[in-house]
């Protein structure tokens, strides 16, 4: 159970040394999403060293300017409840687009907005950065699939048996597009 969770929750885009400090806070995120059936590039159970490591790579990737990684601080506590990551660096012929990338919300903090939140703040921060065009993809029948098409982001189509589940079946996955 995360305590203190009653709602309201600041947005920050965080530096290098930010996303090093909190490679433990965004690591527990992590495996609760994955080992709670999200199919985000892991497989369940996913080991704590594992996920540290990843969010080590993106600090990494935050300090040469490729991505943007915004997090969700819940006021009351200070805890990280969600993140969500803007990947700006992209071919030389695409400089205008940007990819969405692992939008995690902790599984207790679900269903208070959070990860509308999120996603409009990465929707500005792109704008913000020069980017006109998101692309993301996620899991076929999901409730980010939901969420997506509610904030008006364009349904491309489904490439079937794309990926693992987290649990090791093979699961569809959905392509959007929003222009900015």
């Amino acid at each position: 159970m995360l305590p203190g969770l009653t709602g309201g929750v600041d947005l920050i885009a965080l530096t290098a040394s930010e996303t090093r400090a909190q490679c433990g806070a965004m690591a527990e995120i992590l495996i609760a999403c994955v080992n709670g059936g999200a199919s985000v590039s892991f497989m369940a159970p996913l080991a704590r060293d594992k996920a540290e490591s990843f969010w080590h790579s993106v600090a990494d990737s935050v300090e040469r300017g490729e991505r943007m990684l915004v997090a969700a601080k819940e006021r009351s506590s200070g805890r990280l409840v969600g993140t969500v990551q803007i990947l700006l660096k992209q071919s030389e012929n695409q400089p205008h687009r940007a990819d969405l990338a692992k939008m995690l919300v902790h599984p207790e903090a679900r269903r208070r907005g959070i990860g509308a939140q999120l996603l409009r703040f990465a929707e500005d921060a792109a704008r913000s950065a020069g980017k006109t065009l998101l692309v993301l993809d996620t899991e076929t029948g999901s409730e980010a699939e939901r969420l997506y098409k509610r904030l008006g982001w364009v349904h491309v189509g489904v490439i079937p048996d794309y990926a693992l589940s987290p649990g090791g079946r093979l699961c569809g996955t959905t392509i959007f597009y929003k222009p900015l």
